[in-house]
């Protein structure tokens, strides 16, 4: 639960901890301050003779509580949108001990700097009672300027059309929005690496929203310490940039917090690096809830080590490439929120993957296989996934089309049934971050059955794609499974004899070698399984919808004593369902 900030100096434990949980409050989106939690705030308001702070979200959330002193509080900036133009999408409400609700210019201060979607003063009696209000909104009219209602009772604030008035100043501020907020950023790629290196980074820059305007390459043994390239050279870039009027600068390393740093005060411009840049497009493709969480942990640890270098981007609210996911007013905080934060996501990613556990042993305890494709980004796993399954999981030719992992069930050749996953894309230099967040979900590869790594075949780069390929996979322990190499897009490309030696050459467009692609599964499935002869008798006849799920019966017959099923199965398998009644008659040991 987040703490209480601001001057809590000689309140209370007891009393501290009822504040906490004001945070709980739900807040109907109806209601611009509900009257249960406005008492509470003028009751320890007048209690303790200070100021109270708090802001509302949209959304009907408390994301901060302040204490301040007897005559002020400080009040943070926090902000749930990132333009300048825009509103912050927060209001705070804040209350006046021995005072009325009149606001002060410093309040009105708050709100031009702040962007608030309204500030409102509250004032506070003796006895804790609210007494007056007034409340204040942005003028979109006049840069700077602010509207203020009448002073009135506390007791009778216009909710409705206090709600009203934000919705009609937000929309104000989108209609006269700039085009150029709209359009995509025009962005500069430097590299120290190879210019097969610089050609996906314009890939992924291109996944992002980015247009390349202007591609450096300086080819160096090691980045130089503060400048990443020379100082000569970025000092060049700077002019370059001018030039092209570009909007961005991305580099194809990690950067230090002092380079980037170093960078915009040299380049006068956003720099950004190839981990920030894979990660904003994790958090534009993140849908599920666990998705979501995985990418802001990632971007949050990333980012709270690089806080000295944020100047810049920090400084502008237009959005953009690195500043999608968690949102600029989570860097702005301390690192101790940070923590905070990344501990509340650690809680709720592993409830998660509880549930994921519980899941994976009831397939176990089914016996049903998992089959997981893997593969470099952009290698048509979801194309060969939706082939397979029938499904229609989006797939496109770019780059992370598929963030979250999804499964779905396939028959094989002799009726075997199977599940397959369709996993995140791989790429060289993956964030460190990006993998121990997404391991819960990574560990679907590492724990299946069978692993079939899926190349693209028409790409210039396929062995250095699947090369990094195997090398994710053994970070992840991802080595006992058997592995399928399918070199896909085979309607583009003529195989050469060499490619991948074993290989399976399929097309996921038109389905060329699927079928083999599937015969190869179901013959390393069966890799691990023996043929059984089992009796299940009539009193433990559910079994046999068990093991009608589990696949791999060729004979079944009715005796007198129940039903006789000779199946391929796994060791382990057999053991449970006897236990459960069935009667081992024989295997093909025996």
């Amino acid at each position: 639960m987040p703490d209480i900030h601001g001057n809590t100096e000689g309140i209370r434990n007891h009393m501290l901890s009822e504040m906490k949980a004001l945070y709980e409050t739900a807040v109907p989106a109806d209601s611009f301050l509900p009257p249960e939690l406005l008492a509470q705030l003028c009751d320890y308001s007048a209690s303790l003779n200070r100021e109270i702070a708090v802001y509302l979200t949209r959304y009907g959330e408390i994301v901060d509580l302040i204490v301040g002193r007897a005559d002020h509080v400080d009040l943070p900036d926090v902000r749930l949108r990132r333009s300048e133009r825009r509103l912050s999408m927060v209001r705070c409400v804040h209350t006046h001990p021995g005072a009325s609700g009149a606001l002060s210019d410093v309040d009105i201060s708050a709100l031009v700097s702040m962007r608030f979607d309204a500030i409102c003063a509250v004032g506070v009696d003796e006895d804790g009672r609210p007494t007056s209000a007034q409340c204040a909104f942005l003028d979109p009219a006049v840069p700077g300027a602010v509207s203020r209602t009448e002073l009135i009772s506390a007791r009778r604030m216009p909710e409705e059309a206090w709600l009203a008035r934000i919705a009609e100043v937000d929309a104000a501020y989108l209609a006269e929005e700039p085009a150029v907020t709209k359009g995509a950023e025009k962005a500069v790629l430097v590299g120290i690496e190879s210019e097969e290196s610089l050609a996906e980074l314009r890939a992924l820059a291109q996944t992002a929203g980015a247009d390349t305007v202007l591609t450096v390459l300086q080819k160096r043994a090691k980045p130089d310490t503060a400048y990443c390239v020379g100082k000569g050279k970025a000092e060049e870039l700077s002019l370059q940039c001018q030039a092209a009027q570009a909007d961005v600068v991305i580099f194809d390393e990690e950067l230090s917090g002092v380079m980037q740093k170093n960078l915009e005060e040299l380049l006068r411009l956003k720099v950004v690096d190839r981990t920030t840049l894979i990660l904003d497009i994790f958090a534009g493709r993140a849908n599920t809830r666990e998705g979501k969480l995985q990418v802001e942990m990632a971007q949050l640890k990333y980012r709270s080590q690089r806080l000295l270098g944020q100047g810049l981007v920090l400084s502008r609210l237009a959005g953009g490439i690195g500043t999608r996911g968690p949102g600029e007013s989570k860097l702005e905080v301390s690192r101790r929120r940070i923590r905070e934060r990344l501990t509340d996501l650690e809680r709720q990613l592993d409830a998660l993957d509880r549930q994921r556990s519980l899941r994976r042993q009831d397939r176990e305890k089914r016996q049903t296989p998992v089959v997981a494709l893997v593969g470099y980004t952009n290698a048509g796993k979801s194309t060969l996934f939706n082939r397979m399954t029938g499904a229609d999981v989006y797939a496109k030719d770019e780059l992370f089309a598929t963030l979250d992992s999804v499964s779905r069930p396939i028959t094989l050749p002799h009726g075997g049934a199977a599940l397959l996953v369709d996993t995140v894309g791989f790429i060289r230099k993956l964030p460190h971050e990006l993998v121990q967040a997404f391991r819960a979900t990574l560990q679907e590869a590492a724990l299946a059955n069978v692993i079939v790594i899926v190349s693209d075949g028409a790409n210039p780069e396929m062995s250095a794609q699947h090369a990094t390929v195997l090398e994710v996979l053994e970070s992840l322990g991802a080595t006992d499974a058997p592995r399928i190499d399918a070199l896909n897009k085979a309607d583009l490309f003529r195989p050469a004899p060499d490619a991948l030696p074993g290989a399976v050459t399929v097309s996921a467009a038109d389905g060329t070698g699927v079928d083999e692609l599937l015969g190869r599964i179901e013959d390393a499935l069966g890799a691990g399984t023996h043929t059984y002869r089992l009796l299940i008798p009539f009193a433990s006849y559910g079994l046999l919808d068990r093991l009608h799920r589990a696949g791999g019966i060729y004979r079944q017959e009715h005796r007198d004593d129940g039903v006789l099923v000779e199946m391929r199965a796994e060791e382990r398998f057999v053991k449970s369902v006897c236990k459960e009644g069935a009667k081992l008659l024989g295997d093909e040991q025996s």
